[in-house]
């Protein structure tokens, strides 16, 4: 090839790259793409491709890298043109410099930016739901809320009336206190709870929609001016929603005087808001994060074994009955009952789940019973029977819900026998355990004979109408009996009043002070001598029948291969927590702790949805 055309050639290639596309496509896997689409300051600390486009529409990509600020000012200059977008620009970027610079007057601009372009007055301004922007929108409004009203000296969340300094003016604010008063507690000390992580749940829920989800501690009224129900564990942490509505946002910003309203919104009562003319919103909460709050305190799981050996003093309760809310008409309890050397803390996986079902969180309340797990489960059964009498009757004397006459009962392990002892007619059968002398000929003080009276003779409950057995051992457990059973119920302590009650009673059986006698009123009866499969109360509790027109299902653990009639939990046997004519049984294989197994959960919730079409 000639000089010439050699020359020529390579010409014609240099004028092709001069003319080669500077724009174009190289593929690249989904996941990256996705990335670059979704990409947030939530997420990454940087801007995302909405306002970066926005930086580059307007020549201010460069200002920002260099003076964030300055862009900032010259953004808001803008903010009337192509209005959605570049509020929801102010709004992120906004965050972006508060979390670069700690500035709380940035956090709340974002918050104010973010409003603006999710509510506007002008129906035809509204932004569309299915564009990304929107759901960011309100997540960077939920945590500006947050930040922007955080304690400079801590961590808390503040909520209180005044003017925030805004970088464009002022927004004065006003707290409605309606929402602060929560079952006689005022709710204060306000975490940021989408701040926490959670550990020890299988799953953390967010309930989602607008405002910053918060958990609220108890504060009790000053002696004399007020009281609390006094079911609720003090400790307790409540998720709560703080909702600043922004009046009139995108025509204020003209002038740089804006006035918001800011509204505290408990979960159990309100997860919807009215947000503007003829508009409802969902309101976030952190559920699962503010529960685990009310367990990080180690010292909960002292109940345990406390609870076995020493009693409710060692736990420090007032009431058997405990409740996670005050209390809500039209909402049928739903009472847990754990089981021997356990606390209610071991219910607290199904009440995440429960809490996170829409439906089951709007139609039930959660009661927790416990007890002194070591005590007779004739003595633990009549606290049951008479905590629930005594809370229908503080909060309904005059019998007007009809709720709380659907009860349903919840029982795991011995909690399951307090159930059944709950929903059935005792006759005589205990006190012939005791005595062949009817109890009516026996001569004992009125105070005496109450408290026999209560433990030994006693008829269903006829609120509860649903009862569901968890690795109940009703014919008793495989690891009662033998040498292990009397050296622990050895180390129980009995229940003052039931220890004072067996000399009295001694005394009227034999007509004389018979120390053998007494001795064997007292000897076998803690829980775990109950439980005993030969026990005199186990021959008595299985000849009781549950009383008409309560639902009983039966959910039952156990591990192993093979027929069930040879399988147990570790702890009861499949024979031992099977019972005949139950409206279903689940065998669920897991270990005795099956009360936060996944099948134990759904199983009960299937239960409570299918109670909830009774009448």
């Amino acid at each position: 090839m000639s000089a010439r055309r050699l020359g020529a050639l390579a010409t014609f290639a240099f004028l092709c790259l001069a003319c080669a596309s500077p724009i174009g496509v190289r593929r690249v896997g989904i996941e990256t793409v996705q990335r670059e689409l979704t990409a947030n300051v939530l997420v990454t600390g940087k801007p995302s491709a909405y306002s970066t486009q926005e930086l580059h529409l307007l020549d201010l990509y460069d200002l920002w890298h260099e003076d964030p600020r300055a862009a900032l000012e010259k953004l808001y200059e803008f903010r009337l043109y192509q209005a959605n977008a570049r509020l929801f620009a102010l709004a992120e970027l906004s965050f972006v410099y508060a979390n670069q610079t700690h500035d709380r007057s940035f956090y709340l601009a974002s918050a104010v930016y973010a409003w603006a372009y999710l509510f506007p007055e002008d129906e035809a301004q509204r932004p569309n739901y299915f564009d990304p922007r929107t759901r960011l929108a309100c997540d960077l409004y939920n945590l500006a809320i947050t930040q922007g009203l955080k304690s400079e000296a801590s961590d808390e969340v503040v909520l209180q009336s005044g003017t925030y300094a805004l970088p464009f003016g002022e927004l004065d604010v006003v707290v409605n206190r309606d929402g602060f008063d929560w079952g006689g507690y005022t709710l204060g000390n306000f975490a940021p709870a989408a701040e926490f992580e959670v550990y020890g749940f299988r799953n953390r829920y967010r309930r989602p929609g607008l405002g910053a989800p918060l958990s609220a501690a108890l504060i009790p009224p000053k002696p004399g001016e007020g009281t609390v129900e006094k079911r609720i564990p003090p400790k307790l942490k409540v998720p709560v929603t703080a909702l600043m509505r922004i009046a009139h946002a995108r025509p204020a910003l003209e002038g740089g005087k804006l006035s918001a309203t800011l509204t505290l919104l408990p979960a159990d009562e309100s997860e919807t808001a009215e947000v503007g003319k003829d508009e409802i919103a969902p309101l976030e909460a952190e559920i699962s994060s503010s529960l685990a709050q009310s367990l990080t305190d180690a010292a909960v799981f002292k109940w345990e074994i406390g609870g076995f050996f020493s009693g409710l003093r060692e736990m420090k309760l007032a009431e058997n009955l405990l409740t996670l809310q005050p209390y809500h008409r039209g909402r049928i309890p739903l009472v847990l009952i754990h089981g021997t050397a356990s606390s209610p803390i071991r219910w607290m996986e199904l009440v995440n789940e429960l809490y996170a079902n829409p439906v089951l969180r709007q139609r039930y309340q959660v009661w927790l019973f416990t007890y002194d797990t070591g005590s007779p489960v004739l003595y633990s059964a009549a606290a049951l029977r008479d905590s629930l009498r005594s809370a229908l009757e503080d909060f309904d004397p005059e019998g007007r819900d009809p709720a709380l006459r659907k009860m349903v009962l919840v029982g795991h392990s011995q909690g399951g026998l307090l159930a059944k002892l709950a929903v059935t007619s005792s006759g005589d059968v205990f006190w012939r355990n005791v005595s062949d002398k009817p109890f009516d000929q026996l001569k004992l003080a009125p105070a005496t004979r109450a408290a026999v009276k209560r433990l030994a003779f006693f008829d269903p409950l006829p609120f509860v109408k649903t009862v569901i057995f968890i690795a109940t051992p009703h014919r008793g457990s495989v690891l009662a009996g033998g040498r292990v059973q009397r050296w622990v119920s050895d180390l129980v302590d009995l229940p003052a009043d039931f220890v004072k009650a067996v000399p009295e009673v001694t005394k009227a059986i034999t007509r004389g002070s018979d120390a053998a006698a007494g001795e064997k009123l007292l000897h076998g009866n803690r829980s775990v001598d109950n439980m005993d499969p030969d026990s005199p109360f186990t021959r008595a509790y299985n000849t009781l029948a549950i009383a008409p027109g309560v639902d009983v299902h039966s959910i039952i653990a156990a591990q192993g291969e093979g027929p069930l009639q040879n399988l147990s939990d570790g702890v009861v046997s499949y024979e031992s927590a099977h019972l005949d004519g139950v409206a279903s049984e689940l065998v669920v294989r897991s270990g005795h702790s099956t009360q936060s197994h996944p099948q134990t959960i759904l199983e009960v919730g299937r239960i409570l949805y299918e109670n909830l079409d009774k009448p």
